[in-house]
């Protein structure tokens, strides 16, 4: 069975389907910068997350200041621990200045040291040794970040540093640092948060979860720990880990919260929005909360990405490609980019772009999960059914490979296998749009639109991409398809 064919240009778009926004492209020319992990120089390797973290909050405000381009955390971070010379980072990051440093805490104290380096030179523009109270952090963090922004346009666009400049620079500074606190243990436990979540299994984000919850206890006007909680809260509920309502409403919570302390707030944002494309199907929601993001924070490849998700869904193909490749450019060595780009150019029916996005995710991460599902799918479209299976069989995720492994047996006419595929993954409830996929595209129609409602019940967030999704193409000549596309608000 070879899926039809769609052409994204034959279907007919509401005005807001319609709606596309011109963004402009990364300015090669602009000062760049990569923020390398800093060295944690500490007796206690505990304090690791702590250096990481010192790290990538100078990043993160960076990232935030109009006219610097600022190479994202995963890519940075991805030199981690590596012996690569600073030219090879440089050019595998396409920036022309690196920022490195070492942090050694040691009980209430807390010694910086960083320095600026001009790679086509190999020379340094600037650094400095700070030794300090650990309360006063946050002031540390302030003076770098003006230093560095102050060098680079000097150096790199010829500006003077006079008082003038100076004050320009701090403001813009004070501006991109907003909803930081100001209490240094509630710091402390939003650095550790933010890289337990990010390890991504169900113990490490709900103890991530439960970090910021401490933060914000000790600090309750932290908008950036709140952020940080209502995404954590998303992730856990988007995966299953806690019950849908349960969970999507707690992140409301904390992302409302967040906003509430500072409406400018980037991260907070993103993390309404996530919930109104996640939970609610708000796509006009969630379309107005990414927008906000992206022009409070262009330079950030997160919220390029989250944004690239909620145009993707409503099928505003193009724009969402454009996003992937903007957060790519910032991100280049992020697999996520890389498998957004590639899920988002099979919908679109771009099948060579979509397969070399994802073998590029692959030789990033071999053995990241969800990658080989994708990869199996184009081979489907394609009709190459031998290595779909072949990818299929690789997918880490076992709700992904099951489903795989269903549709790519059917398609080689292999019964008893697709058949046991089903079986197992039925028995996999949480995944009733996983279910769905399976049972469409192995001609079980009746039973697909069933786990649809079954999904549609659980709020199952996997529903968000169902437009475009390749594997229930076999649905889409049934009328009760497009009476489930305007229940989820997507119909044309």
């Amino acid at each position: 069975m070879r899926l039809q064919s769609r052409r994204p240009g034959t279907i007919r778009r509401s005005q807001f389907l319609r709606r596309k926004r011109c963004f402009a492209p990364i300015d090669e020319d602009a000062p760049s910068i990569a923020v390398l992990p800093f060295v944690n120089m500490s007796d206690d390797q505990a304090n690791e997350y702590f250096a990481d973290g010192v790290a990538e909050e100078l990043l993160n405000v960076l990232s935030k200041i109009r006219g610097l381009r600022v190479a994202s955390h995963t890519s940075a971070f991805s030199f981690k621990g590596s012996k690569v010379d600073i030219p090879t980072v440089a050019q595998k990051l396409n920036v022309s200045t690196i920022l490195e440093g070492s942090v050694r805490k040691a009980g209430k104290r807390v010694r910086i040291t960083v320095q600026l380096v001009q790679v086509a030179t190999d020379s340094h523009l600037w650094s400095a040794t700070y030794d300090r109270e650990l309360e006063d952090i946050f002031a540390v963090q302030d003076d770098i970040a003006q230093s560095v922004v102050k060098e680079l346009r000097s150096a790199l666009l010829g500006e003077k540093q006079d008082s003038s400049a100076s004050a320009a620079v701090k403001a813009e500074v004070r501006v991109a640092a907003r909803g930081r606190g100001e209490n240094a243990e509630a710091y402390r436990l939003y650095l550790q948060g933010r890289s337990l979540v990010a390890r991504r299994t169900q113990a490490s984000v709900a103890t991530g979860i439960e970090h910021f919850r401490q933060a914000v206890s000790l600090e309750p006007e932290y908008a950036l720990a709140w952020a940080a909680l209502a995404y954590a809260q998303t992730v856990e509920a988007g995966t299953g880990w806690m019950p849908y309502e349960e969970g999507y409403g707690r992140a409301r919570k904390a992302a409302e919260r967040a906003l509430a302390l500072e409406p400018d707030l980037a991260e907070g944002h993103v993390a309404l929005g996530l919930i109104r494309m996640g939970y609610d199907w708000d796509w006009p929601g969630a379309d107005a909360s990414m927008r906000r993001a992206l022009d409070l924070a262009p330079g950030n490849a997160d919220v390029v990405f989250a944004a690239a998700g909620v145009t993707g869904n409503v099928g505003r193909l193009d724009e969402s490609i454009a996003l992937c490749r903007r957060a790519i450019a910032l991100d280049p060595l992020n697999v996520h980019g890389h498998r957004y780009l590639g899920i988002y150019s099979l919908h679109a029916d771009s099948l060579e772009q979509a397969e070399a996005a994802l073998k590029e995710a692959l030789e990033l991460n071999p053995l990241g999960g969800m990658t080989y599902r994708s990869l199996g799918e184009v081979y489907l479209v394609q009709g190459r059914f031998p290595e779909a299976l072949a990818a299929f069989e690789k997918e880490s995720h076992d709700g992904f490979r099951l489903l795989g492994l269903a549709a790519a047996y059917h398609a080689l006419r292999r019964k008893a296998p697709s058949s046991a595929a089903l079986e197992q993954l039925s028995e996999l409830p949480v995944h009733a749009y996983l279910n769905a996929q399976a049972n469409a595209y192995c001609g079980n129609v009746d039973l697909a639109f069933e786990w649809l409602e079954r999904a549609y019940a659980q709020r199952n967030a996997g529903l968000c991409q169902m437009k475009f999704q390749p594997l229930l193409r076999n649905l889409h000549s049934d009328p009760r398809w497009q009476l489930f596309l305007k229940k989820m608000g997507l119909a044309d």
